[in-house]
């Protein structure tokens, strides 16, 4: 009898540690199909993603969930899962974090006096780490969250497995629970006092938080350089801010193209909810010369764009500046939706042609070209490079008519690089541009 107990014991423990039932909980929120951007000129549209080239949520196993009835054996056995799954920390699988209620997280955010939004919502968090699981279950890349304030999906994101959370918090008073949370843990889990849309501003000299050089942070982190060719090193997740959402994002592509700031450690991948506004003009295609913009060809041309998932404006909670109340304004904007959409800097965007050392001037090019969509892009070529326009036109197999609005972003990424290696490009026309940017900033 002794011996079968034995046995019994010996096989629970090892369909616990198998996980052969695993329980899908149901979420509210529906999910979206995926959708990438194709940049090709004979295929630039949004596209289902391809099969097998990432996991959906739909192929990837969900966290377990673990009821009080059973939890004490999982916990026993944390010690022996971990050698076992050494990629996951226990607490993390066998010790679930409680993401809280909406209710209770609304409270705890409620603590903030400015104008944001947040996740207070656990099944929206488990939404968000469903389609970052294939991320977490690779575990190569640390994940940055911007401003989580009660931390829900800071949970979430430890309880589906992630190995490296950097929590990044602009205001105080949620310092104090996310501290007391890292200190809980073995490792997993760093707190910065440090907004991640303010870093690197323009200027030198100590910066008091939660202002921060990106060098700091990284050095503090232990996080060095990468090659542009390596894997990403970092994902940074979490809401762009409405207050300045757009130029953040041109704050974003000028650090891309010349490689500073958080893309001077590498390929780091933005995995951010964005407005529905910012994300249409993200994406839209030639020929749209109302909304086709530098902006537009910019992102495209620098990086790969994927739609995950639209949310209802109203499964945030925002709350408004000062008042620290949740925002009853613009009640028809609360029926838009924010679009979670995965930004990755493409692997092939520098060569030697164009390099962070000529890639602002890229940049500047295409505000200056994409400025007037119907005007011809022969003579935009002759005031770059006179006397050029119709050479470069013929190496393009573009027509004299073409115009600017008409060109797609790697036919302006070939354009530039034809125009670096003629010998007859001229900057005469970069000076003023160049003032202009600096007078009035990358907006």
């Amino acid at each position: 009898m002794a011996a079968c107990g034995g046995c019994r014991i010996f096989v629970l423990t090892l369909r616990t540690l198998c996980g052969t039932s695993r329980s899908a909980s149901p979420c509210a929120l529906p999910l979206t199909k995926h959708r990438t951007l194709s940049t090709s000129p004979g295929t630039y549209s949004l596209d289902p993603f391809p099969s097998g080239s990432r996991n959906t949520p739909a192929e990837v196993g969900k966290p377990e969930r673990i009821s009080p009835s059973s939890g004490g054996v999982q916990r026993n056995l944390s010690a022996i899962a971990l050698p076992l799954q050494g990629q996951f920390r226990p607490l993390c699988r066998y010790d679930p974090l409680d993401l809280g209620d909406v209710d209770e997280n609304t409270k705890k955010a409620l603590a903030c006096k400015n104008l944001r939004r947040f996740i207070v919502d656990p099944s929206l968090a488990k939404i968000v780490t469903d389609h970052l699981a294939g991320d977490i279950d690779d575990g190569k890349a640390a994940i940055f969250e911007c401003n989580p304030g009660p931390g829900v999906l800071t949970r979430a994101l430890l309880n589906r497995g992630a190995q490296r959370v950097v929590a990044l918090e602009s205001d105080t008073n949620f310092l104090p629970e996310l501290k007391d949370l890292e200190r809980k843990l073995d490792g997993q889990l760093d707190v910065v006092h440090c907004d991640f849309f303010k870093l690197d501003p323009i200027g030198h000299g100590s910066m008091k938080p939660p202002v921060m050089y990106s060098d700091k942070l990284f050095s503090d982190l232990a996080i060095s350089e990468v090659p542009w060719s390596a894997d990403v090193p970092v994902k940074i997740v979490g809401i762009f801010s409405q207050r300045n959402e757009k130029n953040i994002l041109w704050k974003l592509i000028y650090n891309l193209f010349e490689r500073h700031s958080i893309f001077h450690y590498g390929r780091v991948e933005l995995i951010m909810f964005i407005s529905q506004k910012e994300y249409a003009k993200l994406v839209t295609r030639p020929r749209d010369y109302k909304n086709y913009q530098a902006f537009s060809v910019l992102w495209q041309m620098a990086c790969d764009i994927e739609l995950l998932h639209e949310v209802p404006l109203s499964s945030f909670l925002t709350v408004t500046k000062k008042t620290g109340r949740p925002s009853s304004k613009n009640t028809s904007s609360q029926s838009e939706n924010l679009c979670l959409v995965r930004i990755t800097p493409r692997e092939d965007l520098f060569n030697s042609h164009l390099t962070p050392l000529n890639g602002s001037t890229l940049v500047l090019m295409m505000k200056q070209c994409l400025a007037k969509r119907k005007s011809r892009l022969i003579e935009q070529i002759n005031s770059w490079s006179p006397g050029s326009g119709s050479e470069l036109i013929s190496k393009l197999s573009f027509l004299d008519d073409t115009m600017t609005g008409d060109v797609y972003p790697d036919e302006f990424k070939h354009l530039f690089e034809l125009m670096e290696q003629s010998g007859n490009f001229t900057q005469s026309w970069l000076y003023e541009e160049t003032l202009e940017t600096t007078n009035t900033g990358h907006a």
